[in-house]
């Protein structure tokens, strides 16, 4: 019970920093049994927990819809750029969440590119009927906050985005598993921001099922 408890102060505390962008961009509603591309880097893989409590599993299980983990640790948006399309082949999601460019921002490769690759991500999903939302990375430092190209993107785009989350989670030790990794609970939060954030867009009314 008290577990309980405890998360669910810590949703509502880390659900306070999951930002949409400021038109309230929307998304259409999910169709049962449609496919969710949750594609990224080590953060979407799950370094620091095992994969089947990264947050695309937990996704899934909470929500019912058939959520593909296509994290590659270590991968750079250049490399998951050329990933992309193929992907995007072989499961016709209706739905992507991008969550990438961490390895870029380690290894201070020039922020124009790391947009103009996300940019380009945003527009092959959508050249191809799949709806798209975004999680912001953090700058990997003393102070985390999130780079700002990815408010900017979203704005842009018209696309919904969590902005901070991972921020707020990379910031507290209790949620992590190494410097720039959640932990288990911290991907849980991750998981639950994104559902919160899907649901106030409009493309799921609530999860189907609880954990």
């Amino acid at each position: 019970m008290i577990h309980h408890i405890i998360r669910l102060i810590s949703v509502l505390i880390l659900s306070g920093s999951l930002t949409v962008c400021s038109d309230g961009a929307k998304l259409r509603p999910l169709d049962a049994g449609a496919t969710i591309i949750a594609f990224g880097d080590s953060l979407t893989y799950g370094t620091g927990t095992s994969r089947n409590k990264a947050y695309p599993a937990i996704l899934e299980t909470l929500t019912g819809y058939n959520v593909i983990n296509a994290g590659v640790p270590g991968e750079i948006t250049r490399d998951g750029l050329a990933r992309l399309p193929g992907l995007i082949k072989k499961y016709h999601p209706a739905l992507i969440i991008i969550c990438h460019g961490g390895n870029d921002i380690l290894r201070k490769l020039d922020h124009s590119n790391t947009r103009d690759n996300i940019q380009q991500m945003i527009d092959l999903a959508r050249k191809e009927n799949s709806d798209v939302v975004l999680v912001g990375v953090p700058e990997f430092g003393l102070f985390l906050s999130p780079l700002p190209i990815y408010q900017s993107l979203a704005d842009e785009n018209h696309v919904p985005i969590a902005n901070n989350i991972l921020p707020d989670i990379l910031g507290n030790n209790a949620l992590k598993s190494d410097h720039i990794h959640p932990n288990t609970r911290g991907y849980q939060l991750l998981a639950d921001s994104i559902i919160t954030l899907l649901q106030t867009s409009g493309a799921i009314k609530q999860p189907k099922h609880k954990i």
